[in-house]
């Protein structure tokens, strides 16, 4: 039996893309990484292929889906079983207007029996394990019988896994930025969830951002997701790999960053990505090490202006040890 913690990248939108988890695989072998959120729509009627297309190494990897139709969210359930996804997962938790507009995100909470059955179009279509991510209430109402009822019916339609975003979600009026800090966090809730429905597994996300803290969750709930953190700090998933996961194999920085040359490479010969969109997710590698901002600069300036990864990644490595030697000599 796995003691381990569940330890997971939350998805967001316009970073955790394919590159990004490639990226965080290279740092953290152990750790579960989520696609950005897909509407149904974009996979039956888009191009299903280039939303779900994935790279191998990315396994342990959940899709996240977006929608509020029983029968197209089973139809794209299925979809992401077929490209070999381990998990889907259903975002009851994002407050944008935009998504709002689409029936989807977190106003789906206001409608429990709505939810419950999407959940079982979905587990009907697929085999894999199907996970609901929301808030722990909305607007004015963050209570216990709220996210009771919302468990309750959502559970016994076949969820046995909800990450809890420790936040209730303001639909009119605050803005999604302002959905992740302006409501209060409260744990407490998540607790008293995890205690009477001590049949599920609970992962709980909202500002977890440090060793501490990630064991302190791991105490009293099954996992915890990290957000930003994981993004503008990536090599944080390394610290993590080695305290929580044990694992004693951690590639360097430096390592890491050459890896991401060929995976680059590859992804412009194959695919036409430009470089920067590869290196976008990767200014962050340094952060807090002398060096980082010579990186992170080098990088910011030239992913642009050259399609050689090789160069632009073995540049802005140089610069960033060549920051380090001019301090330690100082």
């Amino acid at each position: 039996m796995n003691n381990k913690p569940d330890i997971s990248v939350a998805p967001m939108m316009d970073w955790t893309d394919r590159h990004c988890r490639v990226f965080h695989r290279l740092i953290a072998p152990h750790v579960r990484l989520y696609t950005e959120m897909v509407t149904t729509g974009a996979l039956i009627h888009g191009d299903a292929h280039r939303h779900l297309d994935y790279s191998a190494d990315e396994h342990p990897v959940a899709l996240q889906l977006g929608g509020s139709d029983p029968a197209d969210l089973a139809t794209s359930a299925k979809m992401g079983e077929e490209y070999g996804y381990d998990e889907i997962n259903f975002n009851c938790g994002c407050p944008s207007d935009r998504v709002q507009r689409g029936k989807i995100g977190a106003c789906l909470m206001a409608e429990p029996e709505l939810v419950a059955d999407c959940i079982k179009a979905m587990n009907t279509a697929v085999s894999v394990p199907v996970t609901v991510k929301c808030r722990i209430g909305i607007d004015d109402v963050d209570d216990e019988p709220f996210l009771r009822t919302f468990i309750q019916q959502v559970s016994d339609a076949g969820c046995d896994t909800f990450i809890l975003h420790a936040r209730k979600a303001i639909l009119q009026g605050l803005s999604p930025k302002e959905n992740r800090s302006v409501p209060p966090l409260r744990y407490d809730l998540c607790e008293q969830m995890a205690s009477e429905f001590p049949r599920l597994t609970f992962i709980v996300n909202g500002e977890i951002a440090s060793l501490e803290d990630i064991q302190t969750k791991a105490a009293l709930f099954r996992g915890a997701m990290i957000g930003r953190k994981a993004y503008h700090d990536p090599y944080f998933l390394a610290d993590i790999e080695q305290t929580i996961f044990g694992n004693r194999s951690i590639l360097s920085r430096e390592t890491v960053a050459r890896a991401m040359i060929p995976y680059a490479e590859k992804q412009q010969k194959d695919r036409g990505v430009p470089l920067k969109s590869v290196t976008r997710h990767m200014l962050g590698l340094f952060n807090g090490q002398t060096g980082a901002k010579a990186w992170k600069r080098h990088i910011s300036e030239n992913a642009h202006r050259t399609e050689n990864a090789h160069d632009l990644l073995n540049t802005a490595l140089d610069k960033a040890f060549s920051a380090k030697e001019l301090l330690d000599a100082a």
